[in-house]
């Protein structure tokens, strides 16, 4: 390769320099090509997006529907939703039979996926951090942490970042969550919320966004007494079996979902603000949590 001296570049006539601008664009137009390829999933197809149970499954298909759609009509191949009934069946499903193609879990199950079944990040909600709530109904008494001893509370279960997040702040207020209160297992965020609205429980806890896409008269009814520390939003995976190509293909489509109106209309169903790429650092932090 000969490489023209920035002098000499400078008397460049102007047939030199439409030499160059062709050289330049024929260039770039194999680059281009490869990024407006689409089909690159097609060899799996269907897909399954795996999504943790972590709100009832008619809310989950309600709110992630439109996003499979976009996903299916893009990729053009089959998308479809799949989940489990619970977290622990979820995580097995994932580690041991690498069961979802792409994988929609808490922030904290991530680096387990990665570890025992190679899961691979590319892309993560571009949105601030989550942090749970601690809620208590607005006629109650409980007000602060201190209040909430002896009483009822609703969470999800043990393995669920919000009682993971509650926990932890508990155990740094000086209560202990397995002697000073006593806390309901709950199947999903939404009945971990109504257990309390119902009065079942005396006060619940939960995600900030399930609590923020709840019903207005739910909400309006409650009072956030405490809320945890914060979290990285959700990542985005896929499993080892989808080749290289159509997971560039899936980053693609989420990175790029707000750049098109039908992408914004899906994420304002979501609530997202957007994808960006993931850094699975950010995801390790997260380890302690499971220990405690």
């Amino acid at each position: 390769m000969r490489i023209i001296p920035v002098r000499l570049q400078q008397r460049c006539t102007g047939r030199h320099k439409l030499h160059a601008v062709l050289v330049c664009c024929l260039l770039a137009i194999p680059a281009a090509i490869a990024a407006a390829e689409k089909g690159n999933c097609r060899p799996a197809d269907p897909l399954v997006f795996g999504i943790l149970p972590f709100i009832s499954s008619e809310q989950l298909v309600f709110r992630f529907t439109p996003l499979v759609n976009y996903l299916s009509e893009n990729l053009q191949v089959s998308v479809r939703i799949e989940t489990a009934p619970d977290f622990v069946e979820f995580a097995r499903r994932t580690h041991e039979e690498s069961r979802y193609d792409i994988l929609f879990t808490a922030p904290h199950f991530f680096t387990r996926a990665n570890q025992k079944a190679a899961y691979r990040l590319i892309a993560s909600v571009d949105s601030p951090e989550m942090w749970a709530v601690i809620v208590a109904p607005k006629q109650s008494d409980i007000h602060t942490l201190q209040d909430l001893e002896g009483k009822r509370l609703a969470t999800v279960p043990p393995l669920g970042l919000a009682t993971l997040l509650v926990r932890k702040t508990l155990f740094e207020a000086g209560i202990d969550p397995d002697v000073d209160l006593d806390m309901v297992i709950t199947p999903t965020h939404d009945a971990a919320l109504l257990s309390s609205y119902h009065g079942v429980t005396d006060a619940s806890a939960l995600m900030q966004p399930p609590f923020a896409a709840a019903s207005k008269k739910v909400r309006d009814s409650m009072r956030i007494i405490a809320r945890t520390g914060s979290t990285p939003h959700i990542p985005i995976s896929v499993a080892p079996r989808l080749d290289a190509a159509c997971a560039a293909e899936i980053t693609d489509l989420l990175l790029n979902m707000g750049s098109t109106p039908e992408g914004k209309a899906v994420l304002l169903h979501n609530r997202f603000t957007g994808y960006r790429q993931g850094d699975p650092a950010i995801y390790e932090k997260l380890n302690e949590l499971l220990n405690h």
